[in-house]
């Protein structure tokens, strides 16, 4: 079977196998050491609240009791390596029976040993055994649920039960992992720092290579998603946008908006269309399995992956014990901002308690779950979002200690999908990290001038006559995963669906989970038929003057509003105000200048001079985008700290131009080749291209699988050589994690 894997052995054969690979794989580190200590400190509890509970035993004292204790986690501390074998191949309740027995033996042994101890019935040393065995194991099996050793082994498992059987040889898969909103000059920072051990080894072994793209205008995510995944750049102005034709708001994070806009996206011929899985993404890039996907949430999910994540104890005790650890470290990490007069912040508080826990554990979680079990059952094209960093940066900072802790969160994400893939795939999976954007810091708008941009908007025309002005500029990205994900648990029948409907009462008018200010805008807008509406992502901002059909020119905006461009040009927060002229085009228009788009023209001082090279190009190609603004507005740059001003309440922000924002990342493998070569890839249709070269190279393309048929085992052999279109099989294969 040289062109292809080894097919699987039996399931518990496989289960046996890979138990003793996680037994093999093992290794001591800082982590095993503090849950020693942790077990010392529990077992002493324990003990002497079993002890003092059961009359009929006394302890000989302190010494006798911490040689119980230390017995008892000396035993545990050796066993452990063993329980996540069998935890492996039996199942996290197997292991946790297992060890009561083990600890109970050993608690009754010590018990009747120690000539210290005085038991009145030879029974009670049984029952106290048992008792002190079952708290301890409950306490560190609960604990140990959080550890990524455990987390693994249980996935695993999994894996070997829906891995599908062997067949003919199959070409590998390609695996896409997006690190939503990680600039690339941040991550080759983290690597230099040794903060990023997966990503700086597959860098610094030559297997992989790190390219830096330009995501252009909007640096978003649904706008970077619609060219990585269709193909298509001109139909997303920006996170949220208004349409003057049916006075609608557009949110891309509500689903029913996102299925709206993925209709008039998509051709058919998407990045995922031959057989691919779009995870927890925005659109689905015309994937037949969509999973958490924001423009399907409405429609049933068939996975399996959902209902044993939930039910396992690595999947829901995980998630309760790291998510509580995540609020309390947030209330922390929050507080010392304050102490430290840490500057730009914003509050933390509120509804950022409840969205760090759900989307830096029970999101990536579950979607590290829906990835290993779309390989186990071999989908050629697997695309899946993390937000992991992209969250917590809004709201701490993009190169703050926060942000760069959940980066390193993330890479031991790549690390455990990469041993996932080499371990429990049915094919070889070859691995892609991209983002579909950076970050960009500062203090937002209304922090540094005391006036929210509706505010700016509505002052400079009420002079005019305008009766009102209405805004979209609350936070809103952060909500869109977790109404996906509570839209999508709604859509199932069980116990958990009506719970969840019962607790989740704000809903939007198609039935959705409305959590958070989108709907509440959404309505406002609808029922206030303002004259004015300013909608806002990141330090971009988007004008409509409701009552003036199709875009205002330049000519009709000096007859209708004539101090309106003037003023916000002349405001020290707008760097940069874009309007249509009836004659030369679009023109950016700042302070002390303008800049001509069509042929580069400035008269007076270049306002588009702060904000780099491409920055014409990009204006210029967002003109073209559909329901575009009438006036589009850029936030001012610090030239010295490359900071803006975010018009929504965030201090890292994208959207805009200036910063990091646009700096989007790819990681391949090394000797993948572009037809390009070196040249800069500059927006995401050229990224969507290249992946589409390199998924047709590896056979999974228009014209099918070369190899057809059904594959799977182990991934200790590969003949991915004759299937992968002439790909070096060296630079391909999923390397293994640093130890």
């Amino acid at each position: 079977m040289s062109a292809a894997k080894r097919p699987p052995a039996s399931g518990s054969r496989a289960r046996v196998r890979l138990g003793l690979r996680v037994l093999r794989d093992w290794r001591p580190t800082v982590a095993w050491v503090k849950s020693l200590l942790r077990s010392f400190a529990t077992s002493f509890v324990v003990l002497a609240a079993t002890l003092w509970l059961l009359p009929g035993i006394t302890s000989g004292g302190l010494v006798s009791m911490l040689w119980l204790v230390v017995l008892v986690a000396a035993v545990g501390a050796v066993l452990r390596p063993a329980m996540l074998a069998v935890a492996t191949i039996a199942g996290g309740y197997v292991a946790l029976l297992i060890g009561i027995c083990l600890q109970a033996t050993v608690i009754y042994v010590a018990l009747l040993l120690d000539p210290n101890a005085q038991i009145s019935h030879f029974s009670l040393a049984f029952v106290a055994a048992w008792v002190a065995a079952a708290l301890s194991a409950i306490v560190h099996w609960i604990a140990d649920a959080g550890t990524d050793d455990a987390f693994l082994a249980e996935t695993l498992r999994r894996m070997t039960r829906s891995r599908q059987p062997a067949g003919q040889a199959r070409p590998p898969g390609l695996l896409i992992i997006q690190l939503d909103g990680v600039a690339a000059p941040l991550l080759q920072w983290a690597v230099r720092a040794g903060n990023l051990p997966q990503i700086g080894h597959w860098l610094r072994s030559g297997r992989y290579r790190l390219r830096q793209w330009h995501t252009g205008l909007p640096a978003t995510t649904p706008a970077a998603q619609a060219g990585l995944l269709h193909g298509v750049a001109d139909q997303i102005p920006a996170f949220r946008w208004y349409e003057k034709d049916v006075r609608r708001l557009v949110v891309t994070s509500r689903p029913g908006d996102a299925a709206l806009a993925e209709r008039r996206l998509s051709t058919g011929d998407g990045l995922l269309r031959h057989d691919g899985v779009s995870i927890s993404n925005i659109f689905t890039g015309d994937a037949p399995t969509s999973l958490l996907t924001v423009s399907q949430a409405a429609l049933p999910t068939r996975s399996s992956a959902y209902a044993a994540f939930m039910t396992s104890p690595y999947g829901l005790a995980r998630g309760l014990v790291l998510g509580v650890g995540e609020l309390l470290k947030e209330l922390h990490q929050a507080r010392l901002q304050r102490r430290r007069r840490v500057w730009p912040r914003v509050a933390r508080g509120g509804a950022f308690l409840l969205l760090r826990p759900v989307t830096n554990v029970l999101l990536r979680d579950l979607n590290v779950s829906l990835v290993a079990e779309q390989m186990a059952r071999g989908a050629p094209t697997i695309f899946c979002d993390f937000v992991d960093y992209d969250e917590v940066a809004h709201h701490a900072g993009p190169a703050r200690h926060e942000a760069m802790a959940a980066l390193e969160g993330l890479d031991r994400v790549v690390g455990i999908l990469s041993r996932l893939a080499a371990h429990g795939g049915a094919r070889d999976y070859r691995i892609v990290v991209l983002s579909d954007h950076g970050q960009s810091q500062g203090a937002p708008f209304r922090q540094r001038y005391q006036e929210s941009i509706e505010q700016v908007v509505s002052r400079l025309l009420r002079s005019e006559a305008v009766e009102e002005t209405a805004g979209a500029t609350a936070d809103v990205e952060g909500w869109g995963p977790v109404n996906t994900l509570l839209t999508s648990v709604t859509s199932h029948g069980g116990a958990a669906a009506a719970a969840t409907r019962a607790a989740t009462r704000t809903r939007s008018a198609d039935g959705e989970v409305a959590l958070g200010p989108a709907e509440r805008e959404r309505r406002a807008i609808a029922d206030a038929d303002a004259d004015a509406v300013v909608v806002a992502s990141g330090n971009l901002a988007m004008i409509y003057l409701t009552g003036l059909p199709g875009q205002v020119t330049c000519q009709r905006m000096g007859q209708e509003h004539p101090g309106l461009v003037r003023g916000l040009a002349a405001h020290p927060g707008i760097g940069v105000v874009v309007i249509a002229t009836e004659a030369d085009g679009p023109i950016a228009v700042g302070g002390d200048g303008a800049h001509r788009l069509r042929d580069g023209e400035v008269r007076g001082r270049d306002p588009l001079a702060p904000y780099g090279p491409r920055a014409r190009a990009d204006l210029l190609a967002h003109q073209a985008c559909a329901h575009v603004g009438d006036l589009v507005l850029i936030s001012a740059v610090d030239p010295d700290t490359e900071e803006v001003a975010a018009f929504e309440e965030l201090v890292g922000c994208h959207g805009g131009l200036g910063g990091w924002q646009t700096a989007g990342l790819l990681l391949h493998p090394a000797q993948w080749s572009d037809p390009a070569g070196d040249a800069e890839l500059v927006g995401p249709v050229a990224v969507h291209r290249l992946l589409a070269r390199w998924r047709d190279d590896l056979g999974l393309g228009p014209h099918g699988e070369t190899g057809g048929g059904s594959g799977g085992g182990d991934s200790e052999g590969s003949g991915a050589d004759e299937v992968s279109g002439g790909l070096p099989q060296s630079a391909e294969r999923v390397p293994e994690t640093p130890r």
